[in-house]
């Protein structure tokens, strides 16, 4: 078996391409995901930014949010960005109509927690485990997360409010990474990823 893990980028909507160079820069192969026969063929993913009710509905649409909800329950290890977190929240404190999650992390989201799209900023993070200083994180009408459950550990707050979080092989963020070329933290995913297979 190859070092090099095979790890897709949910390809709905969102900053697909970004995810994709930041995971090669970070040793890994990378590929779009749409369907299940693609899912169904890589070691770890990331649910990139976009927006989440649009990502859930599409994901319904193309067959994916059951086989997404098995293969996370079953262990695969997967990584969200702001739309990202939403979706593997267990609970989101004020859905849309019909939003639905994939889950794998025992926390509750609020949707668009620091604002709207004019309100964006960027802001450095210090993210436990990432070495080498802050993150800087790009929040983009971004969530915060409002509590976690037990088996969820927080690894990063800004302004008081949790920002990142890991519980088993998942991990979320509530800001993009892939847009600053820090790619630190796609590093880390592809050793969870790793350290899974």
């Amino acid at each position: 078996m190859s070092d090099t893990p095979v790890i897709g980028v949910l390809a709905l909507q969102g900053d697909v391409r970004e995810h994709l160079i930041a995971l090669a820069s970070a040793d890994a192969l990378a590929r779009p995901v749409r369907r299940p026969e693609e899912l169904a063929e890589v070691d770890g993913l990331v649910v990139p930014g976009g927006e989440s009710t649009t990502m859930s509905k599409l994901a319904a649409l193309f067959g994916m949010l059951e086989p997404l909800r098995e293969r996370v329950a079953a262990g695969m290890p997967v990584y969200g960005t702001c739309a990202g977190m939403i979706l593997l929240a267990d609970k989101i404190l004020d859905p849309r109509s019909g939003q639905e999650t994939i889950g794998g992390i025992d926390m509750i989201v609020r949707r668009n927690a620091f604002g709207r799209q004019n309100e964006s900023f960027e802001a450095a993070v210090e993210v436990a485990g990432i070495d080498g200083g802050p993150v800087e994180g790009v929040f983009i009408r971004a969530p915060w997360v409002e509590s976690v459950g037990a088996q969820a550990q927080v690894v990063a707050e800004h302004g008081g409010h949790i920002v990142a979080v890991r519980q088993g092989n998942a991990l979320a963020t509530s800001f993009h990474p892939e847009l600053t070329g820090d790619h630190r933290l796609h590093a880390y995913f592809v050793d969870m990823v790793r350290a899974a297979r």
